[in-house]
């Protein structure tokens, strides 16, 4: 009796080792790779889930409320990586040397002054921008933020505000600051660098076309089909057409430098159109018509990268009511239209013909007419030079009716909602209206409609003058990006997304009547052998997304006279509607993120800051 005693003891005790060895071996590995979701409704519930959070060590609530909600967007961080990566990819000299002035293309959203600013800053800040120290500097502290912490983790933003100050050569005050500033200030360096990079490879490739050893210093020879197309584009008609022969012949003695230099900036603006840029620099323009005449002059084209809403005073409002104010047709007294005050000099002239005495007098002035009438058919805005108009003050008053549109939706929309109310007293206070945002936004017309999707926010609570900002950011999970050419020589852009999900796939032997209908990324479809060979010289196979239903082997069946027929179903006719479990959606889970406190919330929660929401990040839905 005592023997069996002490074999159930020994059993007993190595079974609670072998439980305790499994625990300790295979606990870890499932606490941290199993997905929360699925493990918030069972036994390990309590298991704490979080982020690495900012420590707030000198009232830096606005800078780590921004930064949080930067590193929800998969976008901006992709944009990061890439423009990391391309800098990386390039010579030293590329971002260290300085512009000419002749790679600073004039933008359409920027005005002549502003350019003209640009072209005169300073050789620091130039090499900075150039060199993107903010853009590396943001990339680096977003990527910490999206670390996956085992245990409870707050690091500092002192390196990226470091390399703020040193970029702009200013300190950052640590006083109340408002948050929109600071993002404000990041957005638009973050801009301002993707251009200088922009315009310091572009430079360089005109240098080493033109400069490089072994070429000649003489521009290549003109190709005629390229700039008759070039010029065909631009509203001028090729010299074999007889009907424009006499202006081509007059463009004979063109330098043909000149005109090649415009052919490759065209080029190269072109290709510079295909790649992806800033994700939060949109543009919009502003039109102007006149309701007396029907004038529109050129529309007013901007940048932006973010955008300022007004809440309007009231106890509750909506997004789509702080859009309408800025986006709604507004209409404006007392404006003087161009064309209206060339219409009434007209006027003017025909009355002094009228008065006039002299013959020579009055064939001047209906001449001044003649071309004043002119200049209204063509471009009211630019009237002959020479010709004495009447007095401004005296130009009649019109009526205008002005519209905002967006004609460049940016990837990552910044909204920001202005809740500063000034009154007569000179005194600020805070507007405390209620203002309900949605989690899907659309934006634009019928035609060019799109939609955004909430991914972070900014709330701030408090008075004008004191509070606390805490932000939201939605908890993503983005696929990882597959890249088959790991080992092969590839560009900064890859040719083809990446699929989202990798399919279940079985190797199968390539039928000899052609190939395969599945084919792999587009960049596998060089002329090249059927079978390819990787660095290792193995053969690829291509693999197909599921066994066609071709291949499996018929059953044979009996029909009306005892025959038997096999039924071949054919690789064209439609798979069955394969039976799906009806899946539940996993609940919208947000990171409530107080400087180091973080905390879980829901998109309940989220849409329930009404009061308190300052900052909104939308992210457009591919």
């Amino acid at each position: 009796m005592p023997d069996r005693s002490l074999t159930v003891a020994t059993y007993a005790a190595g079974a609670s080792l072998a439980a305790i060895t499994l625990i300790y071996v295979f606990g870890p590995t499932y606490f941290l790779d199993s997905d929360p979701s699925s493990t918030s409704y069972g036994v390990f519930s309590s298991r704490k889930n979080g982020i690495i959070g900012l420590s707030n060590t000198a009232n830096d609530c606005f800078i780590n409320s921004v930064l949080q909600a930067l590193a929800g967007l998969g976008d901006l961080r992709l944009y990061l990586i890439r423009e990391t990566h391309r800098r990386g990819l390039d010579d030293g000299w590329v971002h260290t040397q300085t512009v000419s002035t002749s790679a600073w293309p004039r933008s359409v959203g920027q005005k002549k002054a502003a350019v003209e600013s640009m072209k005169n800053m300073p050789d620091w800040k130039a090499e900075g921008l150039q060199k993107g120290l903010v853009t590396k500097a943001l990339k680096d502290i977003l990527d910490a933020l999206n670390e996956r912490p085992i245990y409870r983790k707050t690091i500092s933003a002192g390196p990226f505000v470091k390399t703020l100050e040193q970029a702009f050569r200013q300190r950052i005050s640590r006083q109340q600051q408002d948050a929109q500033e600071f993002l404000q200030v990041v957005a638009e360096r973050l801009c301002d660098e993707y251009h200088a990079g922009r315009r310091a490879r572009r430079f360089a490739r005109q240098k080493a076309t033109y400069s490089s050893p072994g070429r000649p210093t003489h521009p290549p020879p003109l190709d005629s089909g390229l700039v008759k197309e070039r010029l065909a584009g631009l509203g001028f008609a090729s010299a074999d057409d007889p009907s424009h022969r006499d202006r081509a012949s007059s463009s004979e003695d063109a330098d043909p430098a000149a005109l090649t230099k415009a052919v490759v900036s065209t080029q190269e603006e072109d290709e510079g159109e295909k790649e992806d840029g800033f994700p939060l620099e949109g543009k919009f323009e502003s039109q102007i018509e006149c309701l007396t005449c029907g004038f529109k002059p050129r529309p007013n084209e901007s940048t932006f990268c973010s955008l300022t809403l007004n809440v309007p005073q009231s106890s509750a409002t909506t997004l789509n009511a702080c859009f309408d104010g800025m986006f709604k047709t507004e209409y404006i007294d007392d404006f003087k239209c161009e064309k209206c005050r060339l219409l009434h000099a007209i006027s003017v002239l025909k009355e002094e013909a009228q008065k006039s005495h002299t013959e020579t007098l009055r064939k001047k002035t209906w001449m001044s007419i003649t071309r004043l009438q002119l200049a209204i058919d063509t471009d009211p805005e630019h009237p002959p030079p020479d010709i004495t108009l009447p007095d401004l003050r005296f130009a009649p008053k019109r009526r205008i009716a002005r519209h905002i549109r967006l004609t460049e939706f940016p990837k990552v929309l910044a909204i920001h909602l202005s809740r500063s109310i000034f009154d007569a007293s000179s005194l600020s206070h805070k507007n405390s209206a209620k203002v309900s945002f949605p989690e899907l936004l659309p934006l634009g017309g019928l035609l060019q409609q799109r939609k955004y999707k909430l991914l972070g926010l900014v709330t701030h609570k408090g008075s004008h003058h004191s509070g606390h900002y805490e932000s939201f950011r939605r908890q993503n999970t983005y696929p990882p990006f597959s890249n088959p050419n790991t080992f092969q020589v590839s560009g900064v852009y890859s040719k083809a997304a990446s699929p989202t999900l990798t399919p279940h796939s079985k190797l199968i032997q390539q039928e000899s009547e052609g190939s395969s209908p599945l084919t792999s990324t587009p960049d596998l479809l060089s002329p090249r052998p059927e079978t390819d060979l990787d660095a290792n010289g193995a053969q690829l196979v291509s693999l197909p997304t599921r066994s066609p239903i071709s291949k499996i082997a018929p059953k044979p069946s009996l029909r009306a006279g005892g025959q038997a027929s096999t039924r071949v179903d054919s690789p064209e006719a439609p798979l069955p509607p394969a039976s799906k479990q009806r899946q539940r959606k996993p609940p919208g889970r947000w990171w409530r993120i107080s400087d180091e406190k973080v905390r879980v919330a829901s998109t309940r929660d989220v849409l329930s800051m009404q009061r308190e929401v300052y900052l909104l990040f939308y992210e457009l839905e591919k």
